[in-house]
This record gives structure tokens, C-alpha cells and sequence, in this order.
């Protein structure tokens, strides 16, 4: 298939390589003279523009928005859909609010244009990876669309297949999922990201703790030296809490025991926030959650060992650098 592809950043020039190994094409445009020629170099048929992007697409056209949540993708949208025609897609692939979603595909609707909210999990491992695609939009849609969502995603591997799915749908278990109508894609995913908070912060408290058995206030008979990374190696093996999460702080932890590359300034990018504002409305308890955010904003102020594990392990799946604070 073809696919337009704008925003070719961490992840977006990344899904443009993996849809080329898959055999599909690409039209790419970015801000980034220098991402559009990188890609182009290997294939790509580069743009410069959103609407030269749209021009150099066979009908019935499919973009996909790899871009800021927020003005920026509702400013390429806007931008694009005057020159789309009934039978058109527009994928969001981003952070997007997922009442964002719902409001722009009822502006698209009139004109025939679909609109697809994929959340996209997978950071800048997705090129070898695959990605975990939770989509939302309308059925006809996600069906035209299938190649592209099952070239992108990590397809079953080597995980073992979970009993009694004899039955349900197979696209789970290749590592992407129709989620419902608009906005119920980047729904999921935000819950996804909240829980990744929770996650993140338990390992950060957890290794806090282990670090600080040794500290000269704990009798001399308790005190233990422990070495972080070989802990954090043998939980990665056979252990109940063994996640990627935890491979990428064994390997942060192998390279700098102490992290002193890291600040501890643990940015949020909103999908915890968006996490925490449904629970109150939805009346769901969400302890860990909330306590997982408020720890961000706190290490705002101060940082701690636990704070720049959490840096390692953004770093680690996603590529973030955190700025450095005060």
C-alpha cells in the first residue's frame, strides 16, 4: 500500500523504514529538510509539503499524522483536508486527547474523510520491535488499512498464546487491536500510559530502597551493600516482575550504578494527567496512578535516585532526554 507520513521524528521515521521493509511505499514530509532527504535516500518519495504530500498520493489517500498532540496536528489537519476527497484517511498516530479524537471526526465526517485515532506504543525500538497499535474509527476503515497496521506491528513472536482465545478476533495476538469508534484508540492508550507511570515509579521506589540499605541509619547487622544491576539482572529471569521495563533499568543500571548522567527532572507528557481526569470522572479509584504523577511534579523541585531511574528508563524505551532543571 501507500501511505503519507508526516512527522518523521523518533518514531515516525522509524514506521517509514518498517513499512518499506513490509514492501509499502511512502510519501514523507517534515519541517526537517534533512529527515525528508534521509528517508528519500532509502526509498521514500519525499515532499514539501502537506499539500504537495497529499498531491503525490493515489486515491483514496492515507495520511498518517505522527505529530505533537494538540494545535499542531489539529493545524495539519485543518491544512490538509480542503484538498482531500470522500474515501480519504487521516491517521493520528500520536499523544492525541481522545476528545480531540471524537471532535475531529465528526468535522470530517461531511466531507467523507475518515479518521483514525491509533495509539502507537513501541518508542524508538518500533523499527525492530514492531508496534502495539490500539486503533479507533470506523470498521471500513481499520479493514482498508489491515496491511499497513499488521506490517507495523511486532506480530506473535515468540510469546506464548494465551488459553481460551480460540474464537476472538487473531489481531490481538499480532500486537494491534480495533478498540471501538473515534477516539477509543488513543483511549486505550492513554490508560496505557498511566499504568506506565505506575510501573515506572514502583521499580524507581523499589531500587530507592534497595540503594539505601546500606545507609549509615540502619544497624551495622542490617546493613547490606547491594549491587543494583546484578538485582536487577536476576529479576529480569524467571522473576514475577520481569517486564522491558525492567531490561532497560538492568541496563542502565550495568552501565552507571549511581545514574549521574541523569538529572531526575522526570518530565509528563499529559497522557497521566488525561489518565487521572477520566478516573474522576468514571469514580475509579486510581491510587498508584495519581501518586505516580504527583511524584513527577515533585521531582520538579527536588531529584532524587529514584527520579533519574525513571529518566534511564524514558530514555531507554523512548528516547527522552530530560532537560537538566535547576
Amino acid at each position: 500500500m501507500q501511505l503519507g507520513v508526516v512527522g518523521l521524528g523518533r518514531m515516525g521515521g522509524n514506521i517509514v523504514q518498517r513499512l518499506h521493509r513490509h514492501g509499502h511505499s511512502c510519501v514523507v514530509y517534515d519541517k526537517n529538510a534533512a529527515a525528508i532527504k534521509a528517508l528519500a535516500d532509502q526509498g521514500a518519495l519525499g515532499s514539501s509539503g502537506l499539500n504537495d504530500l497529499a498531491a503525490k498520493l493515489k486515491p483514496p489517500r492515507a495520511i498518517w499524522l505522527m505529530l505533537p498532540a494538540g494545535e499542531i496536528t489539529d493545524a495539519a489537519i485543518a491544512e490538509l483536508s480542503p484538498g482531500l476527497q470522500s474515501g480519504d484517511m487521516i491517521i493520528d498516530g500520536g499523544n492525541s486527547f481522545y476528545r480531540d479524537d471524537v471532535r475531529r471526526a465528526k468535522e470530517l465526517k461531511p466531507k467523507g474523510i475518515h479518521y483514525l485515532d491509533v495509539g502507537t506504543s513501541g518508542g524508538i525500538w518500533g523499527l525492530e520491535r514492531g508496534y502495539c497499535l490500539m486503533i479507533g474509527g470506523d470498521r471500513e476503515a481499520v479493514e482498508k488499512l489491515d496491511p499497513i497496521f499488521a506490517a507495523l506491528a511486532p506480530g506473535r513472536g515468540n510469546i506464548p498464546q494465551t488459553s481460551r482465545r480460540n474464537g476472538r478476533d487473531a489481531r490481538p495476538e499480532r500486537g494491534y487491536m480495533h478498540c471501538g469508534p473515534a477516539g477509543a484508540g488513543h483511549f486505550v492508550k492513554m490508560i496505557h500510559n498511566g499504568i506506565e507511570y505506575g510501573l515506572m515509579q514502583s521499580y524507581a521506589e523499589g531500587f530507592a530502597i534497595l540503594k539505601e540499605a546500606g545507609a549509615q541509619a540502619r544497624t551495622e547487622d542490617e546493613r547490606y551493600d547491594l549491587d543494583l544491576a546484578d538485582i536487577a539482572e536476576v529479576w529480569r529471569r524467571g522473576s514475577v516482575i520481569s517486564s522491558w521495563l525492567l531490561d532497560l533499568t538492568a541496563e542502565a543500571l550495568a552501565g552507571d550504578t549511581k545514574l549521574q548522567s541523569f538529572s531526575g527532572l522526570v518530565e509528563d507528557t499529559g497522557e497521566g494527567r488525561w489518565t487521572l481526569m477520566t478516573a474522576i470522572e468514571e469514580a475509579v479509584p486510581a491510587n498508584v496512578l495519581s501518586a505516580a504523577l504527583y511524584a513527577r511534579f515533585r521531582s520538579r523541585q527536588e531529584h532524587s535516585f529514584a527520579d533519574r531511574l525513571i529518566s534511564a528508563m524514558r530514555k531507554g524505551f523512548g528516547g527522552h532526554v530530560e532537560p537538566k532543571g535547576k
